[in-house]
């Protein structure tokens, strides 16, 4: 903020996207700079227009990989990209706008302002927003022995542990929440971090090992600690279940059922690479059975330990700048949504020596309180979570695997170097050149097909390129298509909790393929109509 009220706007260069987003921004008819000047008192109009511009501004700079590689069509709309992106923007915002000032006009524009963003966030409403459905008959014994045991041990929370129908045990708001309130604080002290490996009698054979890194060694420590009656984080090792329901788990059948799925590697390759590291490590310490009981460290352990660190582990900054893998008591019973509540964590607070959970948008006394675990694909929070997300994921992209074509008569800062595709239902544009399809993937295959530039004069007169991208796009999904197969007839009500999950991703991928094949299809006959009635080119050009 400068002296004269005017707010500052910039797109950081060091930004991994900085040239998709600048040309983002131009289509907005905005600066990668931008002053917005909120001296004096603002009429409600000029106020709003300086959130509209914010926001503008703001969605962009928030953009993730996922979001600006299918981000050409909301660039030249006036919707949203995505709730996550929506919640970043306005959050974003409201660390732009000054605590205080001297002049008591600004004073009241920031304060009007920040009334204003936080209406906004009151209003980024998704689908899970009703409240909660508990089971009354379900104890939580175990949980609520932790929720006390961390209290006494410095833990401040705003949330109750229940078994919420159809998400198993999760955290619900004792009292209402608005943006900023923080729903969870936990103390270092109450986080189990590589410290406690490192003040143990496994420090000394561990550090030993080549190439043996922090976070295996916590899993070691973990496996013990576990069955240690003493430990002081006994209560939050009782809490947790004695199987993990990941990926990791599936049996024959449903590993079985992900035929004809990237999913079906992605699992085998993960359960591969762990029984590998398994079978290395555990001769390793063998010579050392007083510090490592065997009875401790069998298959069965090691898988179950590796679940919980996949499924409940959380990356966090220290205040010595360093980033640890850790398992945070409490914490591990929010669960995920693509429309969360908490969104910024992952940073222990220096003032107070605790990581603190604010929430970035309200959530009601008795609403499910949700986090966000990244941005994931459904295939990712199967394999390593065990679940898939409720609404539709915009994470949930399928990677096309193509040579890379020679870019250098081309600009290479907007170039990719890998390309997706996911349901084309998100897309806002259907029209001819976009078919509800990304982009970079469309002028990736008309560079291949011969055609260098892309500018709408070059496509019109082009059409028959057009033609053979949509025709080799629309055989490449027919054949992955073919590999999901038909809906099967299993009796799904009786069939194992893996089945059931693999047959639910299963149909997810048919659904995104079907989606791609229809814009295929659209998309053929609205350029066959084109090329039959070819458009008067001189009027584009």
């Amino acid at each position: 903020m400068s002296e004269t009220g005017d707010l500052c706007l910039e797109l950081p260069k060091d930004d991994p996207f900085y040239h998709h987003k600048k040309k983002f921004l131009s289509c907005k008819g905005v600066g990668v700079k931008e002053t917005l000047n909120l001296s004096g008192s603002l009429s409600q109009q000029l106020l709003n227009a300086a959130l509209e511009k914010l926001l503008q501004f703001g969605r962009i700079v928030n953009l993730d990989k996922v979001e600006v590689y299918f981000g050409e069509d909301a660039c030249t709309s006036a919707g949203i990209y995505s709730v996550r992106n929506e919640i970043s923007a306005l959050s974003w915002i409201l660390s732009l706008i000054p605590v205080s000032c001297e002049m008591q006009t600004q004073v009241d524009t920031f304060e009007a302002l920040r009334a204003a963003v936080k209406s906004r966030i009151s209003e980024v409403v998704g689908a899970e927003t009703e409240r909660a459905r508990v089971f009354d008959s379900y104890r939580c014994e175990k949980e609520s022995r932790l929720v006390e045991w961390g209290q006494d041990n410095g833990v401040k929370t705003k949330l109750q542990i229940a078994h919420i129908d159809g998400y198993g045990r999760g955290a619900i708001a004792s009292e209402d929440l608005k943006f900023g309130d923080v729903a969870l604080e936990i103390p270092i002290s109450s986080i189990i971090s590589e410290e406690y490996v490192f003040n143990s009698d496994m420090y000394p054979i561990l550090e030993k090992i080549d190439g043996i890194t922090s976070e295996t060694m916590v899993l070691l420590w973990t496996m013990r600690e576990k069955h240690n009656l003493d430990s002081k984080f006994k209560p939050y090792f009782d809490s947790l279940q004695e199987n993990f329901c990941t990926g990791m788990s599936f049996g024959v059948n449903a590993i079985m059922e992900l035929d004809g799925t990237l999913l079906l590697d992605e699992i085998m390759q993960a359960k591969e690479l762990l029984r590998e590291r398994y079978d290395e490590l555990i001769p390793l310490l063998s010579n050392h059975r007083h510090v490592f009981p065997p009875e401790h460290y069998t298959w069965e352990h090691y898988l179950w330990a590796c679940e919980l660190y996949y499924s409940n582990s959380m990356q966090i900054k220290f205040p010595d700048g360093k980033l640890k893998t850790c398992l945070i008591p409490v914490a591990g019973f929010l669960n995920h949504s693509i429309y969360p509540h908490i969104v910024k964590y992952g940073k222990v607070c220096v003032e107070t020596s605790s990581l603190k959970f604010p929430v970035s948008r309200p959530c009601n006394k008795g609403e499910q309180c949700f986090l966000s675990y990244g941005n994931y694909s459904s295939s990712h929070l199967l394999t390593f979570y065990g679940f898939l997300p409720k609404g539709d994921n915009p994470y949930d992209v399928i990677p096309l695997d193509f040579d890379v074509i020679d870019d250098e008569d081309t600009e290479t800062e907007f170039s990719w170097t890998t390309h997706m595709v996911r349901g084309t239902w998100l897309s806002s544009n259907h029209d001819i050149f976009h078919y509800g399809l990304p982009t970079p993937l469309l002028n990736y295959l008309r560079k291949a097909h011969g055609l260098d530039h892309h500018s709408e004069t070059d496509l019109w007169k082009n059409l028959e390129v057009e033609m053979g991208v949509l025709e080799n796009l629309q055989s490449t999904f027919d054949d992955m298509m073919q590999n999901l197969g038909d809906a099967d007839s299993i009796d799904r009500e009786n069939a194992d909790w893996d089945v059931k999950i693999a047959m639910e991703f299963k149909e997810q991928q048919r659904k995104i393929v079907s989606s791609i094949l229809d814009s295929c299809s659209a998309g053929i006959k609205l350029v066959l109509e084109f090329i039959t009635n070819p458009p008067v080119l001189a009027k584009l050009e």
